[in-house]
């Protein structure tokens, strides 16, 4: 059995229950008093105490509903991540939607570039393809649906979950303006372009940028200009010392774990290497994994 199949019905068979992790994770939550429908906040507040690190789920994934969907939002919501990940596009009709790809051919029973169709549009379609009939009314989610969804989750939970906002297509004021209108503005991240992000800063000064760095000899001229929140460094290219100088600048670091990295040995890695924020398809394994020795 396939990783991701063997975590998709691990989280199914646990969801319903509120908790999503293994006999012994829950066993040893019990034995630390802690009810199991308290253990994601336990682990993530272990996370940040023990390695100062948050999780980013990975285009909102819980391996249990479709990518960039409020289905999968509402459930990585409860595993208590950091942030979740979304890919923010723009109709024909200036309407500010969720989807990675520039087509909707992969995800979506549509054809085609996303950018070519009206909100209506694309409101008839099904994002839930590759997950059967259960999803098959799952719908492109606009971001003021969104950030709806994840305001009014924090608004009643102590820890909030902030935005991981890739800039896919997106003109900098309207993202800008329903992110505050939320009131999500001042913790998102946003990744894109250097030019995306200068002309992010322009109209919101105070948002968290985070451009990508592939070497340290950038870094100056990165900081200079963009005086960013964090670098998103790439899993291949990373090493301890990168990370440290990044650090000694008062800035944080990101890392994609995805694919062959998305791996208990790289997790423990990033661990080492003092990573902030991990992002990752699996929030379960990495809950899992990095939390396996507590005390």
């Amino acid at each position: 059995m396939t990783k991701r199949r063997t975590t998709k019905v691990l989280i199914t068979s646990l969801i319903g229950l509120g908790v999503v992790f293994t006999n012994t994770a829950i066993s040893q939550t019990i034995q630390k008093g802690i009810p199991p429908s308290d253990s994601f906040t336990y682990y993530r507040n272990a996370l940040a105490t023990r390695y100062r690190m948050g999780v980013s789920a990975h285009r909102g994934n819980s391996q249990i509903a479709p990518e960039n969907t409020l289905s999968t939002y509402r459930e990585v919501l409860k595993m208590q991540v950091a942030y979740i990940e979304i890919d923010v596009r723009t109709t024909n009709d200036g309407q500010l939607v969720i989807l990675h790809d520039a087509t909707l051919n992969r995800t979506t029973t549509g054809t085609g570039p996303l950018k070519n169709q009206s909100l209506e549009a694309l409101k008839n379609l099904s994002a839930g393809k590759e997950f059967g009939d259960r999803f098959q009314t799952e719908r492109i989610p606009t971001l003021n649906e969104v950030c709806q969804l994840i305001s009014r989750w924090n608004a009643t939970h102590p820890t909030p979950t902030n935005l991981y906002v890739d800039c896919k297509d997106v003109a900098p004021q309207p993202l800008a303006d329903i992110l505050e209108r939320y009131g999500l503005l001042e913790n998102a991240v946003f990744y894109g372009s250097d030019a995306t992000l200068l002309a992010l800063k322009k109209v919101a000064p105070t948002a968290r940028l985070m451009p990508s760095l592939s070497k340290a000899e950038e870094m100056p001229d990165k900081i200079r200009k963009l005086h960013p929140y964090a670098f998103d460094l790439n899993w291949q290219e990373i090493n301890e010392t990168l990370v440290q100088q990044i650090h000694q600048q008062g800035i944080k670091v990101f890392s994609d774990l995805l694919n062959a990295a998305d791996s208990a040995d790289q997790y423990r890695k990033a661990a080492r290497f003092k990573i902030d924020i991990i992002q990752t398809d699996y929030v379960l394994t990495v809950y899992q994994t990095l939390n396996s020795n507590l005390d």
